[in-house]
């Protein structure tokens, strides 16, 4: 019994030193393969869409689906099997997304084919970054996350301030216009959508002032829209150099396998073991 316990012991911790990690010989080639599968997976879902490829190929790519599906299934039940904390893996995002990555196929058998389900499987492109985490992207993705999380109150202030802004312009725009017939500012919605397109340079061009104080204060408002492009792009970089000074190699607990500690940590914040 001690024997066979610990080759089950033994094997998880190779499944594990495969699946979870990249820096082995293993892990490096079931990255390798899970990239194709997952590109592959993602092309023929894209490609099942194109009506005259569906009618001629749909049989193939359904049972390429299938395919892909199964071996996603098996990958899943292994990630379950080998993770030291099951629970919180099948929790984390990785855990949904690779979750995801199979169930629409399933729901097909009960749920009619539609496009709904086909969207979902899209989703199995985010497992991308599954690979992405576990090689040498995780410190520039980290940075980056760190950058955005940092900076989340100064975006929030100036989302604010720019939903704030296309209210009154469209609210205005709708004064200035909407008493002109057939100029298409027939409410403040209509005139605040309007602003929007045009602040954020969009353009679309399906609304427009006719009047010379209409397309004046448009004229502003487009070289507003250049002016505030700028902002969240300096907010973010401002961030990314400041977390660049700080950039240390992710801290990564092989107790519980948690890696979202802070630079300076000493002891895992999960479970209480030293991340020495």
């Amino acid at each position: 019994m001690q024997n066979e316990a610990a080759n089950q012991r033994a094997r998880r911790e190779r499944l594990y030193e495969i699946i979870f990690e990249a820096e082995t010989r293993g892990g490096k080639l079931f990255d390798v393969a899970l990239f194709v599968f997952i590109m592959l997976s993602v092309t023929a879902t894209i490609l099942n869409s194109v009506q005259s490829v569906h009618d001629q190929y749909g049989g193939w790519l359904s049972g390429l689906n299938w395919l892909f599906t199964l071996l996603f299934t098996v990958e899943y039940i292994l990630r379950l099997y080998c993770a030291k904390n099951r629970i919180r893996y099948a929790r984390s995002f990785f855990g949904a997304v690779d979750l995801l990555a199979v169930l629409p196929t399933y729901l097909s058998l009960f749920i009619p084919s539609t496009r709904f389900l086909d969207v979902i499987r899209i989703l199995r492109m985010l497992r991308i970054f599954r690979v992405m985490k576990m090689v040498q992207y995780v410190d520039d993705g980290d940075l980056l996350l760190n950058a955005l999380v940092s900076s989340r109150r100064k975006i929030a202030i100036f989302l604010f301030a720019v939903i704030t802004l296309v209210v009154i312009l469209g609210s205005l725009m709708y004064v200035i216009e909407g008493a002109e017939p057939n100029t298409g500012f027939t409410s403040i919605p209509v005139g605040i959508y309007w602003a929007i397109v045009t602040l954020t340079t969009v353009g679309y061009g399906d609304i427009s002032p006719q009047t010379g104080l209409g397309q004046t204060l448009a004229a502003c408002i487009m070289v507003i829209g250049y002016s505030i492009i700028a902002v969240p792009t300096g907010i973010i970089s401002a961030e990314v150099g400041r977390s660049s000074v700080w950039r240390k190699i992710p801290l990564h607990c092989s107790a519980c396998d948690a890696d979202d500690h802070d630079p300076d940590a000493t002891h895992c914040k999960h479970c209480g073991k030293s991340l020495g």
